[in-house]
Order: C-alpha cells, then structure tokens, then sequence
C-alpha cells in the first residue's frame, strides 16, 4: 500500500499544504498513519476522499455539508462520481455559453471602436480614394490591400492621428532638405523612420520584400506622384529627391 506525505499529496492533488492541514483539523480528511515523528501519511482511501472533496468544492459546496455527506453511511461513491459528472458537463456548457456571449459582445464593442474604411482616406475626395483604392488593389493584390486597411483599422485614433501628422512632418523635412545630399545622416534617418511609419500602417501585410516594396515606392512616387500614404508628392523635384534617399536606404540595409 502506498502512503502519501502531505507535501506529496499537496503536489499530486493540486491543493496547498496549507489546505490539507485545515482538512485535517476539521475532520474533513484525516491521514491514515501518523508516525511517532508525528508526520500526516495518506493512503489510497484518502486519496479516492480529497477527490471526493475537491469534486465538491468545485461545485461550491459548503467543507462542513461536505464533510457530513461523505460521512454518511450511505454515501455511494459510484453515483457520487456519476452525479458530478453530470454537474460539470452542466457547468461546462453554462461557461461555453458565457464565452460565446463574451465573444459577441467583444466583436460588437470592437466594431465600434475600429476605423471606418472611410476614416482610412479622410480628407481625399471620395471618388479619387475609390478610384485609388481601386488601382492600389490591382497593382498590389486585393488581398494585400484589405489585410493592410484591416491593420490600419485596428489602430487606435489617436495613434493613426499621430503616425499621419508624424508623416506629414517627415515629408516637411524632407522638403527642406531636398536641396542637398540625399544620402546625408539627416536625411538617412527620416527615410528610417518613414519607412517604419509604412510599415505600421501596412502591418507587413506586403507580400514581397519590405525593402523592395519601400524601393517600389521611391519609384512609384516619380512615376505617379498620387501615391504616399497619406498625400500626394507636392513636387517632382521631391519625388525625385525621395526615391534617390529610399534607393541609398535601401542598399544600406541590405
């Protein structure tokens, strides 16, 4: 026959040493052996008892109605197990249906929260966003685009508020300085940072190389000014300046 110290026990049953002390002082689950040392040592029949009384205590009952329906000469262990498990499959469905309704209400506040597609082109007249939205699917897949706005939909206002006005700065910089080295420290780092700007509105939804894709870019902007993710090249001369910033970028990072 195999015995059980407390803290054995305490492991195996997923219960405090703390517990089984208590259990002990009330009655509920004495130790079948006590050494002279004075240590708890529990056998099978003990075992078979604190899964009796964890059954219970998973179905919120009372440790004193516990401890009187164990000791109860009629006490049939057999239906007893039969009867929690009827209880917990109870239990289960209740919880998966709470899920489920957690699941509904999360979805609901969600789409509350989310960006509209709208919101996504604001301040671009709803034909041209259509009609660019419409291109941009074309050219890059529409699969890629709607998993890009879904990303974009995800963020928060105040975050896709903040990347837009900290886009428009990078470009009012980079406006400044088109004058000069397009590989220059300066220029270097707010091509970086626009280039991670991208990438958050995107979420690496783009299929091909991130870098490649940033140097398609540098050549769409010459090619068709329109394009940047928020406003459109002001000039030539700094979509001409960008795409020879991005070219030197990207070669540094590759």
């Amino acid at each position: 026959m195999n015995n059980y110290s407390v803290k054995k026990l305490s492991k195996l049953a997923g219960v405090s040493v703390r517990t089984l002390h208590l259990y002990d002082k009330m009655g509920l689950l004495k130790p079948s052996v006590r050494t002279e040392a004075r240590y708890r040592l529990y056998g099978e029949k003990e075992l078979l008892r604190l899964q009796q009384i964890l059954f219970y205590r998973e179905l919120d009952f009372p440790l004193k109605d516990i401890c009187s329906i164990l000791d109860n000469p009629a006490f049939d262990i057999v239906q007893a197990l039969e009867g929690h498990k009827k209880a917990l499959l109870g239990k289960i469905e209740r919880i998966n249906t709470l899920v489920g309704t957690l699941d509904k209400t999360l979805l609901t506040l969600k789409d509350k929260t989310m960006l509209q597609i709208e919101e996504l082109y604001e301040g671009i007249p709803q034909d041209k966003a259509e009609a660019w939205r419409a291109e941009a699917m074309t050219r890059w897949g529409r699969e890629t685009i709607l998993e890009a706005e879904e990303n974009m939909r995800n963020l928060k206002r105040e975050e896709m508020n903040s990347l837009k006005t900290e886009l428009n700065d990078i470009s009012e910089k980079l406006t400044a300085l088109m004058h000069g080295e397009p590989g220059s420290s300066e220029v270097q780092q707010l091509i970086a940072r626009r280039y991670q700007i991208i990438l958050r509105f995107t979420g690496g939804q783009i299929k091909q190389s991130k870098l490649e894709y940033l140097r398609g870019l540098g050549d769409l902007y010459v090619a068709d000014n329109r394009y940047t993710p928020v406003n459109g090249m002001p000039s030539m001369e700094l979509a001409l300046f960008l795409k020879a910033a991005t070219e030197i970028y990207v070669r540094s990072q590759q």
